[in-house]
């Protein structure tokens, strides 16, 4: 008899914790150790560092350019069309006889820009459809997808093409980047709403319905949170994609004006010079390629790090 009340002491009080609050922890536990196996796993390889030191460097000299190059890239003189690399100058001189390494450099931003802006608009543009259509379902699912199949059915460049032909303002970065996430979100809205599907039955989200919390605060407080692991995969891989086709839309004359240094317009330019001086093309053709090779990377080991099938196979 005394043992039995003993025990009784002991099991009692954890017979009494209530059941959300258990849920509560193990949800919390489980989010942190999948952020934390991720960070752990990525920073244990080293193409992890290789990448965010390449997108540190991109980052400071799309801030700063006048840190790194010194000349000034709309200083032009055809005197010095096409010559060769000097002291103070070591790319040498375009067509116009700008200097490329500074056009190399200040080019950088609007690459970047465009490409960062269309991401952000895209995410939260994508992420926020997505999420609604996902968790609430019925018809407004039904319009949502069917709306994404049309977009879907548009490549991202040559819808792009269009839209900025037709543009009646001025075509600046913010202008490009909204024509781009225009055409970009579908992907992000099909990603995250397969990830709220896939979240909404969760143990901790039926707690919080039997508990009374409403519809909404349950939608952004534990469904979004909880799905955003391949929203963020497709986000970083998706900066490359939008960079590669701002310069793509410059190199064709539709994308940022030509007072606007970028890559793509200089690649234009340098195309009819490739058989007498390749450097022109090669310089502005490499950086973007780093640039582009940097996040895809990236987005790639972000994906690996939150599968634990992949770690798994590693």
């Amino acid at each position: 008899m005394q043992s039995n009340r003993r025990i009784e002491r002991y099991v009692a009080p954890l017979d009494e914790t209530p059941i959300a609050a258990v849920d509560a922890v193990d949800t919390s536990k489980k989010a942190s150790s999948v952020w934390g196996d991720a960070w752990k796993d990525m920073r244990g390889r080293w193409l992890t560092w290789v990448c965010l030191v390449l997108i540190l460097l991109i980052a400071a000299v799309a801030i700063f350019p006048e840190l790194f190059a010194k000349a000034d890239p709309t200083s032009c003189d055809t005197l010095n069309s096409v010559a060769p690399a000097i002291a103070g100058h070591p790319f040498g001189f375009d067509v116009q006889g700008c200097d490329v390494y500074a056009r190399v450099i200040y080019g950088a931003r609007a690459s970047v820009i465009v490409g960062l802006l269309a991401t952000i608009l895209a995410t939260l543009l994508g992420g926020v459809i997505g999420a609604i259509a996902g968790y609430y379902g019925g018809w407004l699912d039904s319009v949502v997808s069917r709306l994404g199949d049309i977009f879907f059915a548009i490549p991202t460049v040559l819808g792009a093409i269009v839209v900025m032909q037709m543009m009646p303002w001025d075509k600046n970065a913010m202008s490009l980047a909204i024509v781009l996430a225009i055409f970009g979100w579908p992907q992000v809205a099909r990603i995250m709403r397969g990830a709220v599907l896939s979240t909404k039955h969760a143990d901790f989200v039926t707690a919080s319905i039997a508990l009374g919390v409403s519809r909404s605060k349950i939608l952004l407080k534990h469904v979004v949170p909880n799905a955003l692991a391949p929203v963020i995969v497709i986000a970083t891989v998706s900066l490359g994609t939008y960079i590669v086709a701002e310069a793509t839309l410059s190199f064709l004359g539709v994308g940022l004006p030509p007072s606007m240094i970028s890559w793509g317009h200089d690649i234009s330019v340098a195309q009819d010079e490739i058989r007498t001086t390749p450097t022109l093309l090669i310089y502005p053709a490499t950086a973007l390629a780093l640039t582009v090779m940097a996040f895809l990377l990236l987005g790639d080991i972000v994906r690996d790090a939150l599968d634990p099938k992949a770690r798994a196979r590693r």
